[in-house]
């Protein structure tokens, strides 16, 4: 083989010196061409560095190579993982403003069946708004935009609120087609069947759309986000048909005018101080351990005939400063019923001194015996 320098292969990991050395040992050996003494051919002479260093940074370049690569797919992972979140966020704040509207809407409805004297025309024309309000309510549920994995659930946020439109709707064409009717049974049952499409849409709304949808962002691993509740019914009791016909006659019987007729009155059963569990006297004083969870309950029971709304109660303690007054309302109290009202918050009262705590509960229309509306019980409160 040819004795030429470019026989010996030269790395740029390989020292020069060392391979410089090599040469021109080779050369001033004596040898002849033909190599070494033994008379073989001279082979391509490799040395590898003496020093680690070279290696060393070739190693790290790779591992800073792989490290900004792992932390870029962090990064993307991240920036996905926020804005998923913020998409979720955003659609469940937006249908939030719509659910709480809803809610509004049934109290809103509550309040209207339990007004006294309400009148046909005047619940028509309320009840017609309220049913406009809550199909803006199913048109601004429409235009919202869910994520796909909730959009199945959305549909069924939006069949809610249909069912809420029409049970109202339905109320109030029951109310139109029978207000010249004399059947009230008749005129209940069809108010109820009605009413029965505004519970439902609360069961559809928890159970088809709150529900799946929670259990969607718990696999999805998205925290920090509520799912919604809308609440129409507060109150159930208002919509049976014992109830509905009951209100059907209110209604019907403020309409044709007339002084009420047959029995209307309340009266109060008793009144009970929480957490002690202790029922006051009129005749006996009693004892109140006064703490931040003192509650007085008061129980009205309807002893007419007739279904009686919005029943107004007032609770009396007097203190030197002034007296402690807290008002509560009944909504709505059939017949032979007893409804409580629970007052709490209690600032400080007069201790160590016996005082009168009174307790009255307004007439209503037609009431005639209002001996029972109003009771005095003689307390005193302590610290210990």
């Amino acid at each position: 083989m040819s004795t030429r320098d470019d026989d010996i292969l030269d790395f740029d990991f390989l020292e020069e010196g060392a391979t410089a050395e090599s040469q021109a040992r080779n050369r001033g050996s004596g040898s002849g061409p033909q190599g070494p003494s033994d008379g073989g051919p001279r082979r391509p002479q490799v040395r590898l560095k003496s020093g680690w260093t070279p290696l060393l940074r070739l190693v790290g370049l790779i591992a800073f190579a792989i490290l900004v690569v792992v932390l870029l797919v962090v990064w993307a992972q991240g920036c996905a993982s926020d804005r998923e979140r913020e998409a979720y966020d955003d659609y469940m704040t937006d249908l939030k403003a719509v659910g709480d509207e809803s809610a509004t809407i049934g109290n809103d409805l509550g309040e209207l069946l339990t007004t006294p004297g309400l009148q046909q025309t005047e619940l028509e024309t309320q009840l017609a708004g309220l049913i406009q309000r809550q199909q803006l309510g199913v048109e601004n549920a429409n235009d919202l935009d869910p994520p796909g994995p909730v959009r199945n659930a959305h549909e069924h946020a939006i069949d809610a609120l249909r069912f809420r439109v029409g049970g109202m709707q339905g109320l109030l064409d029951t109310f139109v087609a029978t207000k010249t009717s004399d059947d009230r049974n008749e005129a209940g049952e069809r108010l109820a069947a009605q009413a029965q499409r505004l519970t439902t849409s609360d069961v559809v709304w928890n159970d088809l759309f709150r529900i799946p949808a929670t259990a969607e962002l718990k696999d999805r691993d998205i925290t920090g986000v509520a799912v919604p509740a809308s609440i129409f019914v507060e109150n159930a009791d208002l919509y049976t048909t014992r109830s509905m016909t009951q209100t059907w006659q209110r209604i019907h019987g403020a309409s044709t005018g007339g002084t009420p007729t047959g029995i209307h009155g309340n009266g109060i059963e008793s009144v009970t101080v929480q957490p002690a569990g202790q029922q006051l006297s009129t005749d006996t004083e009693t004892t109140i351990q006064s703490s931040t969870d003192l509650a007085f309950e008061v129980a009205v029971t309807n002893s007419g005939d007739f279904q009686e709304v919005g029943v107004k109660v007032t609770l009396t303690i007097p203190k030197a400063e002034g007296p402690i007054v807290k008002n509560g309302t009944i909504d709505l109290i059939e017949p032979g019923e007893t409804q409580t009202v629970t007052f709490r918050d209690f600032p400080d009262p007069p201790f160590g001194e016996q005082v009168t705590v009174k307790v009255d509960v307004l007439p209503v229309t037609g009431e005639a015996n209002t001996s029972n509306n109003s009771a005095e019980y003689p307390v005193i409160f302590s610290l210990s």
